[in-house]
This record gives C-alpha cells, structure tokens and sequence, in this order.
C-alpha cells in the first residue's frame, strides 16, 4: 500500500520487520504452550530493497531453546517478476521470544518429552 513505500519507492523496512516478528512468532507458538512476548530483535540485515510488487516468502527456525526463552532466525526471499524472474534474500533477522505467566512474568518453556 502507498503507506508502506519510502521515497524511493521501495517498502519500508520498519513494515519488512513487523512480517518478521510475526514470522518468527510461528516457531514459539508451537513450542512454548501459552503467552510469550518478542524480548530481543537480536540482528535485522537489509540485503536488498523490498520493491512494490514482490511476492515475500519468511523462512523461520530455532537457534537455540532456553529456559524460560527460544531464539529464532528469520529469513526473507523475494520473488523478482521484473525484468525477469529472480529469487533474491532481501532480510535476515535473529529474534528472541520469551514465555510469560498471565502476570507477564517469564516461565519455564515447555520441552517436548524425548522417547
């Protein structure tokens, strides 16, 4: 949307973030059973613009699981139509999510049991 585009045309990097941390939210929803909160972008690097018209696709794993916390890299691709069709990393990102209690308070993540 016009909104989202900086002068040049391109999407501003503070909307890229925000897919970023919803992308990299997938991962602790799934492990940590309950309320967390992103404590920590820990690393965000621009490798290239995000342009109008790009199809954006978020790859997201763990780094390493804590005790109370998970640690997540995101990385972002673009699929390019113009003037031919290319695959190009745009964004890389390291965040750190943290389960909370109902008070906001961190909490043990769960571990998956191991058989």
């Amino acid at each position: 949307m016009p909104a989202d585009v900086n002068a040049n045309g391109d999407i501003f990097g503070g909307w890229v973030m925000a897919q970023v941390d919803l992308a990299g939210s997938v991962i602790p929803a799934r492990h940590m059973g309950g309320r967390f909160a992103t404590v920590a972008v820990n690393q965000i690097l621009y490798k290239q613009p995000v342009k109008v018209g790009d199809l954006l696709s978020f790859y997201s794993s763990i780094v390493c699981i804590g005790n109370t916390s998970i640690t997540v890299q995101v990385e972002v691709w673009a699929e390019r139509q113009r003037p031919h069709y290319t695959c190009v990393k745009v964004t890389e990102a390291t965040l750190t999510y943290v389960a909370t209690d109902e008070d906001g308070r961190p909490r043990p993540v769960l571990r998956p049991t191991q058989s």
